[in-house]
């Protein structure tokens, strides 16, 4: 009872037969109504009752004393009856003028002084030399009382009970479209469980079919875009973990050889070796580190100082701490840098950091006489700051461009930590750039020689 097709049914089911039950009772009444009004206008016409009303008018001129017509007609010699006695269930008779004016309301009947156009037009106009002289109707409240005749009768009992057969057909044929729409409703919901349930247990490939009216085919897709991201977050995970794994095994193998070999007396017990232990000790704190910024970062946990700051300034001290490296690869490093550009609101510290990893990763893919350009302008429409490193390196396959910010990504998969980084740098640079309202990106065709080019930028303070 609580399914959802089971309710929609009962729902569809009690709508459709509460709108036949209506629909039922309102044709009955009017097609009873109606039938007799039929009735009462044939037996007005078949009677002589309308030719005596004309031929009284045309004698007198007038309806005065029309009275003795209507009590003659129900004579016996009249064909109305035995006597008003014998009138039981008859309709009450009304008279009114050409203009719809009332002149003559038999005892018993209810009459307004003035008949509508409706009443006039459900009257039997009375004619004499192609003269409208008046109409004759009968009182609405009395027609449902009067009494028809047998075959009258059994002919509206007909009606009536094709009817309801009629009735109780369509109620049957709309509780089956009901269940037939509540079962196309609800089976794609019952899907969608069935498939969560499913991922619930670990099988993230699980995709339901688009398909239906749009909002199940909206949530369809819904959940087909959540599966796929969730099943690239666990691929994603599972890949950090392997790679967090490598990164720390590596210096904490030297780390442990190195110390196996002093207890063995292979290596002497001497500053050098203590500096190379040392030295591995530095690279699993940068790696923690590193770990721990993009971790908050990610989070939304990372202090941030924003403050009116001026890039060119950052950029130039960037440039210089740099300069010894690039000397001695002998590799041109060039500012570009327009005046009387405006601050941007940012965390100087932090976008100290963001340089230095996209200096450094250029340095390392740039060969010798290659060069580096920083490239500081003012975007359009106006509004934020771009800087642009662009280095002289082999470049980025287009298939690797939409991994370059991945953490623990490399553009050379054999390249180890001590020549490549831990492969947190860029991925930490888009973190910082985007906690403070700023943009990243990377643009390369992978063609030797004109290398890649890393951009972000900054709102202007």
């Amino acid at each position: 009872m609580n399914k959802l097709w089971i309710r929609l049914t009962l729902a569809f089911g009690l709508v459709a037969t509460l709108a036949i039950i209506i629909a039922a009772v309102l044709s009955q009444y009017q097609l009873s109504t109606q039938f007799r009004r039929f009735m009462n206008r044939s037996q007005m016409m078949d009677t002589n009752l309308g030719l005596a009303l004309a031929q009284y008018h045309a004698e007198n001129g007038a309806w005065e004393g029309v009275e003795t017509v209507f009590n003659q007609a129900h004579s016996p010699s009249m064909g109305m009856g035995q006597g008003r006695s014998m009138r039981h269930g008859a309709p009450k008779f009304i008279l009114a003028d050409p203009a719809g004016q009332v002149v003559y309301t038999e005892p018993g009947a209810h009459a307004p002084p003035q008949l509508n156009r409706q009443e006039i037009a459900q009257a039997l106009p009375l004619t004499w030399q192609n003269q409208t002289i008046g109409y004759l109707t009968v009182d609405a409240t009395t027609t449902q009382m009067m009494m028809l005749s047998a075959p009258a009768q059994a002919f509206l009992d007909q009606i009536n009970r094709l009817l309801l057969q009629t009735s109780l057909i369509a109620g049957i044929l709309a509780v089956l479209m009901g269940v037939m729409m509540a079962r196309g409703l609800s089976a794609p919901l019952g899907r969608l469980a069935t498939a969560a349930r499913r991922i619930s247990r670990g099988e993230l490939d699980q995709r339901v079919s688009v398909k239906g009216v749009d909002e199940v085919t909206g949530l369809a897709q819904a959940f087909n875009e959540m599966a796929v991201n969730l099943q690239e977050a666990e691929t994603l995970r599972r890949n950090m973990v392997a790679d967090i794994a490598h990164e720390l095994r590596t210096p904490l193998s030297v780390i442990q050889g190195n110390l196996q070999a002093i207890l063995d007396d292979v290596y002497p017990l001497d500053k050098a070796e203590i500096a190379a232990i040392y030295d591995e000790t530095l690279i699993l704190n940068r790696l923690i580190n590193d770990l721990r910024d993009l971790a908050r970062a990610e989070a939304g946990q990372l202090s941030l100082n924003l403050q009116p700051t001026g890039l060119p300034l950052l950029i130039t001290n960037a440039a210089d701490m740099f300069a010894e490296l690039t000397r001695e690869k002998k590799i041109t490093l060039t500012v570009l840098s327009p005046p009387g550009l405006p601050p941007v609101l940012a965390d100087p510290d932090r976008i100290r950091q963001v340089l230095h990893n996209l200096l450094t990763n250029a340095l390392r893919h740039t060969p010798e006489d290659g060069a580096i350009e920083i490239n500081l302008a003012e975007t359009e429409p106006r509004g934020q700051l771009k800087v642009t490193v662009t280095d002289t390196g082999p470049g980025i396959p287009p298939e690797d461009l939409p991994h370059v910010f991945d953490r623990f990504w490399r553009a050379d998969r054999s390249r180890s930590r001590e020549m490549g980084g831990s492969g947190l740098g860029l991925a930490i640079a888009r973190q910082l750039v985007e906690a403070q309202g700023g943009q990243i990106g990377v643009e390369s065709d992978g063609t030797s020689g004109w290398g890649s080019r890393f951009w972000f930028t900054l709102p202007v303070a």
